[in-house]
């Protein structure tokens, strides 16, 4: 049976924020609740270490998601949370007290185009305060996927973040390290795919179906965690199991073009994350 290194299981995609470089969702509001969590989890075990409790959505916003970290340790998974980081401050001590939990990434970034209600100082002090204290207890890895972006901001986070981490910071495969299982990741900041965008020829990189697929909170299977709207549905995980989604004609498909380099979605040649390789 083939593996995947991660699958992305949204659980809501609701969020408390509207971030400049996030798309949204024209989906229907949705919460996953215990039920069909469970559900899914039981499908997703076999194929799966980890969870990615993310694609849309902020997933401190779900009011089960402690619930939620308990029984994905039960069934032995990793779970891994992607968040903006503004509520940090209020469930540190839960997440931290959860086995289950792996690793953290917050996307500082988040700041963009966003009234965060808080002061930047207050928010930014929230989130260095959580990997201060999960250092050497969770993978905590900050993200700032804006180069090319709306970097003014960018010299205040670092500053800050110096205090909390105190340099020196050593340069390692999977970014800076600042402390003891605690990174800082610098990104560009890219394109989601969009059927509305320009088409860009079919030579594309992507690890989606090969390292990694996603699941919606209605069920919906697609291949990667940038597929928001479920523009390519390759059936529904609720319905049907995995392995019947996986050897359809589609997914096949999807796959063989991946391999050698091609899209054979439409999406997928809209995708400016997928064209980074080729530029």
């Amino acid at each position: 049976m083939k593996r995947f290194n991660k699958v992305y299981l949204e659980i809501s995609n609701r969020c408390n924020l509207s971030c400049s470089f996030c798309p949204g969702t024209k989906r229907m509001p949705r919460t996953m609740g215990e039920g069909a969590f469970s559900l899914l989890l039981k499908k997703l075990r076999p194929w799966t270490d980890y969870l990615y409790f993310h694609l849309m959505g902020e997933p401190l916003c779900h009011p089960e998601l402690e619930q939620f970290l308990t029984l994905a340790g039960q069934m032995g998974l990793k779970v891994i949370l992607t968040t903006n980081g503004t509520l940090l401050a209020r469930w540190q001590e839960r997440l931290l007290a959860q086995p289950a939990l792996h690793k953290v990434n917050i996307s500082l970034h988040a700041f963009e185009a966003n009234d965060l209600n808080i002061p930047f100082e207050r928010y930014l002090d929230g989130c260095f305060a959580f990997g201060r204290a999960a250092q050497g207890k969770k993978l905590v890895v900050y993200r700032l996927w804006n180069e090319g972006g709306a970097q003014e901001k960018n010299e205040e986070i670092l500053r800050t973040m110096q205090w909390y981490f105190p340099e020196p910071w050593v340069q390692e495969r999977r970014g800076v390290r600042i402390g003891e299982k605690v990174y800082l990741e610098h990104g560009e900041k890219f394109d989601w795919p969009d059927l509305t965008a320009q088409d860009t020829g079919e030579r594309v990189f992507c690890y989606g179906l090969r390292d990694q697929i996603g699941v919606l909170c209605d069920g919906t299977v697609v291949p990667c965690c940038l597929d928001h709207e479920g523009d390519i549905a390759l059936g529904n995980l609720f319905e049907q199991e995995l392995e019947e989604i996986l050897v359809s004609p589609r997914a096949q498909a999807i796959c063989q073009g991946f391999q050698q380099g091609t899209a054979s979605e439409e999406l997928c040649r809209r995708c400016g994350f997928a064209r980074r390789k080729f530029g």
